[in-house]
């Protein structure tokens, strides 16, 4: 009887890896599904799809990888694509490699459109640094104003301008430029006021 069982036991843990197997090999989420979404990648080491089975190429030459959890992309080139934003966060250090391979789990595609208010800006004050975040993230607190892409991206190339040149400072009065930029900066965040009306509110103590 004991065999028996054991036999029986053995021959569903089989069947079940079999059905896993085919799963695995079937599983190929619709390319339509990606377009017009947000996505973060985080940067892999190459070896991270050694012996997996390329499920799509581009024409442009992107290679990717799908998998239960999510996908691996193999490309030379990020950011703003044909219909979607899929940035691509580096390695700490970064690599030399042009081609960079990055993962997402499925669960971080986000929705993306024009017209909808579904992005926030963070900036990063020790690495002088200001990126946009889509409001499903679940780290967003509720607190940076959501925008358009379009309104998005304007501020934030005023926030790389403040962090990154020096001569708007010249006519404030201070005396810590980083504490200074910080206090712009956030305001730019947090608020809906222009650059005009902070700047005017700084400098004249409004």
């Amino acid at each position: 009887m004991a065999k028996l069982i054991n036999y029986c036991l053995l021959n569903v843990v089989l069947a079940f890896l079999i059905i896993f197997a085919v799963m695995e090999k079937l599983f190929r989420p619709n390319p339509n599904s990606f377009k017009n979404t947000f996505c973060v990648f985080k940067e892999q080491n190459h070896t991270e799809i050694d012996g997996l089975s390329i499920h799509y190429q581009s024409k442009s030459g992107s290679i990717y990888y799908y998998t239960k959890s999510g996908m691996y992309r193999l490309s030379n080139h990020w950011g703003r694509l044909a219909n979607s934003k899929w940035r691509l966060e580096p390695l700490n250090p970064e690599t030399d490699s042009k081609i960079k391979l990055g993962f997402a789990q499925w669960t971080c595609f986000y929705p993306d459109n024009a017209l909808d208010k579904l992005y926030y800006i963070e900036a990063n004050f020790v690495n002088n640094t200001v990126n946009y975040q889509h409001k499903n993230n679940p780290d967003y607190n509720n607190k940076a104003i959501l925008r358009t892409s379009f309104e998005t991206t304007k501020r934030i190339k005023q926030i790389r301008n403040l962090l990154n040149l020096t001569a708007w400072a010249k006519h404030f009065d201070y005396d810590d430029l980083a504490v200074l930029r910080q206090k712009i900066v956030n305001k730019l965040i947090f608020t809906n006021k222009t650059l005009d009306e902070i700047k005017r509110e700084i400098e004249y103590n409004i």
